[in-house]
């Protein structure tokens, strides 16, 4: 059969990416305390395409996805990336793998279990000069405000938090990157905010979470950098981007900040 997407193209224009997006895909992750977890994901995959190629071939993206059944992390995303360089005779490949991820946390006073879950983001890159790779975790967190507590005779207005913490480790000299479990940058968000969220919570943990948020107050700006500070702290990491958007509770507006960063 005629092969239209290796037509020349003639009009001298390169395309930096083609591919497809918004694949709905069951894929597997790694779990820090169960070893696997199952979760759906919203994947794009993209080649560059020369100027003098008329398309791609978006059936191929499909295929290479197939042959590795949804196995998605940090060390089978470039073997997806090079099979990708390799069938697409491309110079550039991306993906993106968006999904949610679901912890059991206990409340902090009746230990009652629920399910909790984060939005998060594996990001590759291959080209020419190597590989690229990146972890984003979205953690919601509550804040409360410093100075609603400092200035008040009782109470202070609080925020729900989005703690947005995107990663890139340390490439070792076999080709691979240091690891960072998820449920560790979970952790660094939690703990420089004012208190965690919960699914389930009992009266006494309601109490308790309370008063834990009014015993720590952050600002967004105090939010961002605690974690600044534990990321740069941790010598597998290389580069990272923290931004918190704190949906105000007492404002027709919300707050943010954002910290970049590269050892």
């Amino acid at each position: 059969m005629k092969d239209v997407q290796n037509l020349e193209d003639t009009r001298g224009i390169p395309i930096d990416r083609v591919g497809v997006s918004d694949l709905r895909y069951p894929i597997v992750v790694l779990d820090q305390e169960n070893q696997e977890q199952h979760s759906v994901a919203n994947i794009a995959l993209s080649v560059d395409l020369p100027h003098h190629f008329k398309g791609t071939h978006m059936s191929r993206f499909v295929e290479v996805l197939n042959r590795h059944h949804g196995d998605m992390t940090m060390r089978t995303i470039p073997v997806i990336l090079a099979e990708l360089q390799e069938r697409l005779e491309a110079e550039q490949t991306h993906i993106d793998v968006s999904f949610p991820y679901f912890l059991i946390k206990k409340a902090p006073v009746t230990q009652s279990e629920g399910l909790v879950d984060y939005d998060c983001c594996f990001s590759g890159e291959m080209n020419g000069t190597g590989s690229d790779f990146s972890l984003e975790v979205i953690v919601p967190v509550t804040s409360l405000c410093p100075c609603s507590k400092e200035i008040s005779s009782y109470g202070a207005h609080n925020q729900r938090s989005r703690v947005a913490i995107k990663v890139r480790t340390r490439k070792k000299p076999d080709g691979t990157w240091d690891f960072v479990w998820i449920e560790e940058l979970i952790r660094v968000a939690e703990h420089s905010a004012s208190a965690p969220l919960y699914s389930l919570l009992k009266r006494p943990d309601e109490k308790f979470v309370t008063e834990q948020a009014y015993d720590k107050p952050v600002f967004v700006e105090d939010l961002v950098r605690g974690v600044a500070t534990e990321l740069m702290a941790d010598e597998r990491i290389v580069w990272f981007r923290v931004r918190s958007v704190n949906e105000e509770s007492i404002h027709n507006h919300n707050a943010f900040a954002e910290i970049r960063w590269s050892r």
